[in-house]
């Protein structure tokens, strides 16, 4: 008789709609929100819960007024759950497509931000090649882009990266350089010769990435270094919100320079201090080498891996 904590005891036993209910449990703030996520009633899936942790023998989640948590056991279940989870909701879609013809879907994760020839040629390319394929293409935060890649929500992601996970790989897409703008209502707006002093006290928006700890980083460091206003008035993931914004006046922003370059010409930004010496910030394509890929994701990865490698850095560095 088996042991009953053996590995193949787990296996035979483990409901795999639990793992399921589990990866929401610990993405969530509480049992209450969770339920909401899954559309069911709370003592259902407290019940659920309280069956994973009977079936493994261990609490996962520490949960009384005012704490809920994960364990180390709880945590350690997440990071494979979500592995496995992934898995088993690509395994239909990999054997719909065993066919000659390259089909299948494809999700990208991105960034708000991203404008690059070079991505947008490989997606010609990729769509005259296999016309049969289908694309979709999420904006989102590069934190949830990342995450989405991790979980294998997502086939690929094309986002910032600040700190590089050991489950992910990565190459360099593109650099960009971000700049400091005001719209046609700011009262710096057309005004020449200013410098780093004019903008010391300044209102401020930006990216809900431009943090000491976040992706934008060096766009921080630039906004420290020229005084703005410690207070941003306005913040988003997307990158045509925080213009929409500096246009209206709420204050001075960040954007990457050659994004606005038709905005600069048609006189609906301005460029403000400084003009040398500004972040230089790196765009990644980001793929989860554990994922099983159908064969649209792996044409659509191998064709953008070719033209990074067949592309020297500097004809993708946008100034």
């Amino acid at each position: 008789m088996l042991n009953p904590d053996t590995p193949e005891r787990i296996a035979r036993d483990l409901d795999w709609n639990l793992l399921r209910t589990f990866v929401v449990l610990a993405e969530s703030r509480s049992i209450t929100e969770a339920a909401e996520k899954l559309r069911l009633k709370q003592p259902t899936v407290s019940s659920a819960l309280k069956r994973l942790e009977d079936r493994l023998g261990k609490r996962l989640i520490e949960r009384s007024p005012g704490r809920y948590r994960l364990t180390e056991a709880g945590r350690l279940l997440h990071r494979e759950a979500i592995d496995i989870h992934g898995a088993i909701l690509r395994l239909g879609t990999l054997i719909r497509e065993v066919t000659d013809e390259v089909q299948g879907h494809v999700r990208i994760a991105m960034a708000s931000h991203v404008i690059c020839p070079l991505f947008d040629d490989a997606l010609t390319k990729f769509h005259f090649d296999h016309p049969r394929a289908t694309l979709s293409i999420d904006v989102a935060a590069s934190k949830d882009a990342l995450a989405a890649v991790t979980a294998q929500r997502a086939s690929l992601g094309v986002c910032l990266v600040r700190d590089k996970s050991p489950k992910l790989e990565y190459r360099r897409l593109y650099r960009e350089f971000f700049g400091l703008f005001c719209g046609p209502t700011h009262p710096l707006f057309g005004r020449k010769g200013l410098t780093k002093h004019d903008l010391i006290g300044q209102s401020s928006v930006s990216f809900v990435t431009d943090q000491m700890t976040d992706a934008l980083r060096s766009v921080a460091l630039m906004r420290a270094e020229v005084e703005l206003e410690d207070r941003i008035v306005g913040t988003s993931a997307h990158l045509e919100e925080v213009r929409r914004m500096i246009i209206a006046g709420l204050g001075v922003g960040p954007l990457p320079i050659h994004v606005v370059k038709r905005d600069l010409e048609d006189g609906l930004l301005w460029q403000l201090p400084p003009y040398d010496k500004m972040p230089a910030i790196d765009v990644h394509v980001v793929w989860n080498p554990r994922a099983q890929k159908n064969r649209a994701e792996q044409a659509l990865l191998d064709e953008l891996l070719r033209r990074i490698e067949e592309t020297p850095m500097e004809q993708r560095t946008y100034s």
